[in-house]
Formats: structure tokens, C-alpha cells, sequence
């Protein structure tokens, strides 16, 4: 009887999930928008697994859950997972089922950014952009919309470019006044949505890569790797040959159900029911007072009954009899 494994990756602005098998092959996928309210997103994504699983005639003999990404503890209580796992993890081992002689990842997702460093298949260094909103998919969404551009036609308009503009690559405030200048100043369309690219590709090298040596095998990967103009920014600029695999965007996902079928290696199946669009999961935010750190605390509910707490610093919050 073939196992198969579920990975979950819920990011602020993306929700992934795949279903993988014994040797890691994708048996089914959906990407979706968060939408700020990751329980509905991966309502949607478990849905549509189990509608494609049905189509292919798949037996559903699920024997691992893996969650990961800013919402994983969250979903992984909603999901009961067997492996929660940080965004890290999650990417380097997704990766290197895919290029086992990878030794640098990029990854630039919708609001963050991460720089993994491997050697000899371990994580030895990495890195995380959560302030600086230049260099992430965010930021080339606002600036297409600015120039009346779909964000799905930045890359193919930006490799048209025989001179791309120079663009502020420090913030974003700093670029957005820069592509208007040069856009009244006569700039084509085409050179500034390829400067644009250069300055996401240029403002994630100075704020992750300094002091960091990015050896190859390169991996790019994150929503954002799907524009092949800063594909080709980041080849011109480190005169590397930068590899995109065609699931680039599922990688978290995909290392999070490996995770998960590792940990359960000679378990059973797991009771999971994939009807949980009609279950109703609430969750209700507060401070604990238990001390100084009034950390706060996030419970979950399914059918009025707490199953979960979290977001505490020690046991004080997340005990389960302490519901405030």
C-alpha cells in the first residue's frame, strides 16, 4: 500500500501544500493567497489536495502532516501534525531532495527573505529579512501596479531591457521616489521594471549576502524566483549561473512532508479527515499577565472546546487550564 505524506507551508502571504509519496515525488499541490487568515487558506488548500487526490483516483493513506512557514505552530495544531518546523529547515531539506550539491538557497517570499548557506548537506549559516520590504515580492507588486504592469509580465518586460535604470536599492521609499524621477525624466518602461529588478536582486545581497560567501550550487527560490528578470539580475551581478527549479515556490512545503514522513518512518496512518472546510476552528488573542513579558498569547478553539495555546515565552501562557 503506497504512503503518502502532506506538507503545509503558510506564509503572511501565500499558503502551499503538496502531497508527496515514499520517494518524495509531488502527487498534488495548491498555492493560494493568505488572505490574512491562515485557517481559511488552508481550508482551501486541504480541499483542493483532496479533490485532485480523488481525480487521480488516489487512495488517501496519509501517514505524515508537516507544517511550516510564520503560521506553522497555528496549523499544525488545526492539522494535528506529526512535524512543525521552522522555514529554514523546511527549505533546505525541500531543496536538497531536488540538488543534493546545492550550496547556497536564496529565497525572497511575498514579505520576507532568506539566505541558507550548505555544506556538505548541513545548514551552516543563514540569514532573514523581515524589516526591509525592498527586496521582496511585495515590493515588485506595488511598483508594477505603479507602472500599470501585471505582476505575472515584470520578468519577460524587464530581459527587453538594453539599459536598465538605476534604481535606489536601499528602501523602499528611497526606490519609489527614484522610479518616479526617472520615469518623468523619460525612462522606458522596460528600463525601469529591469532596474527594478536589479535593485531587489542588489538590496537582498547587501542586506543578507554581506560578508557571506555564496558558493555554488546556487538555488533561488520563493514566489519570486518565478520573474526571470531578477533571475537574470542576480546572474549578472554574481556572475553565477542561478538555478530555479519549477516547484521553486512549493520548496518549503516540500521539505516539511519529507520532515514528516522521516518522523513516521515506521508509524501508521494517521486518522485524518480531509473534510475541514466545515469545521470551525476559532482563535482568540490575549495577554498573559503571569509576568513582566506579558507575552501574547494565541488559543485555539475548535467546537467552542481550547485545543491549543501558544506564543508564550514559558509554560505560564500556554498552560492549558490557564484560559484568559
Amino acid at each position: 500500500m503506497e504512503k503518502y505524506y502532506i506538507g503545509v507551508d503558510i506564509g503572511s502571504i501565500s499558503t502551499k501544500g503538496i502531497v508527496i509519496d515514499g520517494e518524495n515525488n509531488i502527487i498534488a499541490s495548491k498555492y493560494l493567497w493568505t488572505e490574512g487568515s491562515p485557517i481559511e487558506a488552508t481550508k482551501k488548500v486541504i480541499s483542493s489536495l483532496s479533490r485532485e487526490l480523488d481525480e487521480k483516483k488516489i487512495r488517501k493513506n496519509i501517514y505524515g502532516i508537516g507544517t511550516t512557514g510564520s503560521a506553522r505552530n497555528l496549523i499544525g495544531t488545526v492539522l494535528n501534525a506529526n512535524v512543525v518546523k521552522n522555514e529554514i529547515t523546511a527549505h533546505a531539506i525541500g531543496t536538497m531532495s531536488r540538488y543534493k550539491d546545492v550550496s547556497t538557497i536564496l529565497e525572497i517570499g511575498g514579505q520576507d527573505s532568506k539566505l541558507i548557506i550548505i555544506r556538505n548537506g548541513v545548514v551552516v549559516d543563514y540569514a532573514m529579512n523581515t524589516l526591509c520590504a525592498a527586496g521582496t515580492g511585495a515590493f515588485l507588486s506595488s511598483q508594477a501596479k505603479r507602472l500599470g504592469v501585471e505582476i505575472s509580465d515584470l520578468g519577460n518586460i524587464a530581459i527587453k531591457s538594453k539599459n536598465p535604470s538605476k534604481i535606489a536599492a536601499r528602501c523602499t521609499v528611497f526606490a519609489e521616489s527614484d522610479l518616479v524621477h526617472k520615469a518623468q525624466i523619460g525612462h522606458t518602461k522596460e528600463d525601469l521594471i529591469a532596474g527594478i529588478c536589479n535593485s531587489v536582486a542588489h538590496n537582498y545581497l547587501n542586506n543578507l549576502a554581506k560578508g557571506k560567501k555564496l558558493e555554488d550550487k546556487i538555488v533561488f527560490q520563493g514566489g519570486v524566483s518565478k520573474n526571470i528578470g531578477v533571475v537574470k539580475a542576480f546572474e549578472n551581478i554574481l556572475q553565477k549561473k542561478i538555478y530555479v527549479d519549477e516547484n521553486s515556490h512549493l520548496m518549503g512545503a516540500l521539505g516539511v512532508a519529507i520532515l514528516s514522513k522521516n518522523v513516521n518512518k515506521n508509524g501508521g496512518k494517521l486518522e485524518f479527515d480531509f473534510n475541514i472546510e466545515n469545521i470551525e476552528f476559532k482563535t482568540i488573542g490575549s495577554e498573559c499577565k503571569g509576568c513582566s513579558n506579558n507575552c501574547e498569547i494565541v488559543s485555539v478553539y475548535k467546537d467552542n472546546i481550547l485545543i491549543d495555546k501558544m506564543g508564550g515565552r514559558c509554560e505560564k501562557g500556554n498552560a492549558m487550564q490557564n484560559i484568559g
